[in-house]
């Protein structure tokens, strides 16, 4: 039965693709952050994505996933095999970034479904408000069939140098929820970071946009328009997906298309506040556990057993994950990953690098390891 929260005619699409490297080594490449539970809730990041955008679309899903992933998605989510739901998945046969695979999505439902509107949400983030995140999708899906590309803007917390941010320039005409975009920002220094915030005209670009899938594509095909081509010639013919899928650019979505219809005037933003995170490295994901627990613990944050964990005047985040007992003496804000191949041990001010250390194993040939 389809309750009152449904949204007419709305589709979620789900990009679940990276390998999460700043979470290695829990995150890998054969195994990425998106299929692993780092909430201690039981679900997958993808799951619990899933599971709060049902009330929304029904069983109106797209996760777009790699080919190497496929199974290991509809294995977490069965719903999506075998025709049992509208929706279902589309596997890509090379990372292409995510216009490729967003756009691949909206080509398919722009067949599929005249009256859709598409959300994109990334299969790897927390949100821990839904009622508030339901309230802002659908007041974005209200303005997006008007004809604009619409994102969501978080409020900021804190004046991050490892977010990308969205300028609103002011109201937007017939929507009193929703401004006008006029620029989106890459990550920006600390300074200018503290900058935004002391503005007030600027919010966390979290990667989710809610469009009709023509407007999408049209938009794309005004900036390239072989591109936008070659995903509508996939989605009419998906026999041909092994031909036009290498050929496609491989660009972000922000750059191919939010970047120049924001600077042509054809964005909005939803101011939201619904906690959300990113999961992007152990350093928010040691807050983000921190912030969710109810009984305050001497040592570490543990994820995973605590019965594998001993600490003597140790703070932190411990994640046991090979069976083997982790004891940590008389260390400040420390991060212990223990797998059965691999042992990261670093600080919460230094989780960044652990994408440095990704890529040497990588440039060193312990892609196994990756």
């Amino acid at each position: 039965m389809i309750g009152k929260l449904n949204i007419d005619n709305f589709w979620a699409v789900i990009p679940a693709g990276g390998s999460g490297t700043r979470l290695w080594p829990l995150s890998r490449s054969t195994a990425p952050k998106f299929l692993r539970d780092l909430t201690g809730s039981g679900r997958s990041l993808l799951q619990e994505t899933h599971d709060r955008l049902v009330p929304l679309v029904s069983d109106r899903f797209l996760v777009v996933t790699g080919a190497a992933h496929e199974d290991a998605v509809l294995e977490q989510l069965p719903d999506l095999a075998g025709g049992t739901t509208a929706g279902g998945v589309l596997a890509e046969p090379t990372p292409r970034d995510s216009m490729a695979a967003i756009g691949l999505a909206a080509a398919v439902l722009e067949l599929r479904d005249p009256d859709a509107v598409m959300g994109s949400f990334a299969a790897d983030h927390v949100i821990t408000r839904a009622k508030k995140f339901t309230e802002a999708v659908h007041t974005a899906a209200e303005v997006a069939r008007d004809g604009w590309l619409v994102t969501i803007g978080i409020q900021p917390t804190f004046a991050s140098s490892a977010y990308g941010y969205i300028h609103e320039a002011g109201p937007l005409e017939g929507h009193s929820k929703a401004g006008l975009v006029d620029s989106f920002v890459e990550k920006p220094s600390a300074e200018v970071a503290h900058g935004y915030l002391a503005n007030g005209g600027y919010r966390w670009n979290a990667g989710m946009f809610v469009v009709r899938p023509t407007v999408l594509l049209d938009l794309l095909a005004a900036e390239d328009p072989e591109f936008a081509q070659g995903l509508r010639a996939i989605a009419a013919k998906p026999e041909t997906i092994g031909a036009v899928w290498p050929t496609l650019p491989k660009i972000a979505v922000d750059t191919a298309v939010a970047e120049p219809a924001a600077a042509a005037g054809r964005v909005a933003v939803v101011p939201a506040d619904f906690g959300w995170d990113d999961v992007g490295d152990f350093d928010s994901l040691a807050a983000l556990l921190d912030a969710a627990l109810t009984v305050d613990n001497e040592g570490p944050t543990v994820l995973g057993d605590h019965h594998l964990v001993k600490a003597i005047e140790s703070s932190g985040l411990v994640v046991p994950n090979s069976g083997r007992v982790i004891a940590v003496v008389g260390l400040e804000d420390v991060v212990v990953v223990d797998t059965p191949d691999a042992v990261l041990v670093t600080t919460r001010e230094r989780a960044q690098q652990v994408k440095q250390l990704v890529a040497g194993l990588q440039k060193d040939g312990d892609a196994d390891l990756t």
